[in-house]
């Protein structure tokens, strides 16, 4: 514990053994232990004295951790390198406890002569850790989705489709994008109140995220408001307008009542869509635009409807 005298070295002694750290010394030169706090008995159930060499503690540091951890002390002692790890101890029972183990090289003429340190018991801090990685990946999650609908949302859209894009570019194959409006949406909210048409909203969502029309590659999400957008990539023209009728007549299907708007007695959608095997002149802004101009054009030509681009109109069947 080091050259110091009697009644100080009783006085060190105590005060060491008496706080929660664990205050340990190993010869650097034999790998020996030359001292280690009894606190450790009661973290991790091994004797004080059974910790005899280096490899005692090698030994009882968690297998994943146990090469990793060894390596870096080693490495840093040798190099003259204070350091500090964060490992799972291996408890007599067969157990383990998070630890942090805080190291300070002794150094004469250049060479490590020992190591002096202390392990503190971090087991609850990893705990709190664990938590809060487990609400930051539900967060992530929930923030990718959206609030009222529970499907993907703009955010998660405008990942997708860079994805999508760069697939498409890469792979020259075809890329649709269909844009899905709510029909007279603004009346509905008026007539039957704003909780109804949440309502709305979340029957459509969920008739069109469960379309088995749906493949793994395909993505819906709520673009805003009445607003959403489907992602069909390595999908041409015929298949697109295929894709996009079926979801136009679910919705319909759905018969939600929405009466007195000229287009049907039940909520209906209109469609944009537009295919490309985009080239590196293409630009996805210039993409979506043309999706959003069938869009408008599904409305101005009557609604309940798709307009894909430079193909034939597709009317509703009622």
């Amino acid at each position: 514990m080091g050259q110091l005298p009697p009644e100080q070295y009783g006085l060190y002694k105590t005060l060491l053994e008496s706080t929660k750290a664990i205050p340990w010394k190993l010869n650097w030169i034999t790998k020996e232990f030359e001292y280690i706090g009894p606190q450790i008995e009661a973290l991790l159930g091994w004797r004080q004295d059974s910790w005899k060499t280096a490899q005692d503690w090698i030994d009882r540091i968690h297998r994943d951790e146990r090469e990793d951890t060894a390596n870096l002390c080693i490495t840093q002692s040798d190099c003259g390198i204070d350091h500090e790890a964060d490992y799972r101890a291996l408890t007599a029972s067969g157990g383990y406890v998070w630890v942090r183990d805080v190291v300070h090289v002794i150094r004469e003429d250049g060479v490590t002569t020992a190591l002096v340190g202390f392990i503190f018991d971090i087991s609850e801090r990893k705990k709190m850790e664990d938590v809060l990685l487990r609400l930051n990946k539900q967060l992530a999650a929930l923030s990718f989705h959206d609030g009222l609908t529970g499907i993907a949302n703009r955010r998660m859209y405008d990942r997708s489709i860079q994805v999508a894009w760069a697939q498409a570019q890469n792979n020259r194959t075809p890329l649709s994008l269909a844009i899905l409006d709510v029909d007279h949406f603004k009346h509905y909210n008026d007539k039957n109140g704003h909780a109804a048409g949440d309502e709305c909203l979340c029957q459509v969502a969920n008739a069109l995220n469960n379309c088995a029309a749906m493949r793994p590659t395909d993505m819906i999400a709520r673009y805003g408001g009445e607003e959403f957008v489907l992602i069909l990539p390595n999908t041409g023209p015929e298949e697109a307008v295929d894709i996009a009728e079926t979801f136009r007549r679910l919705v319909a299907n759905q018969r939600i009542p929405h009466p007195g708007v000229g287009v049907a007695d039940v909520v209906t959608v209109s469609v944009g869509l537009n295919t490309i095997i985009p080239g590196e002149e293409d630009s996805l802004q210039a993409f979506f635009e043309v999706a959003d101009r069938m869009l408008y054009r599904a409305k101005s030509n009557g609604r309940n409807r798709v307009e894909c681009a430079g193909s034939k109109r597709i009317f509703a069947i009622n």
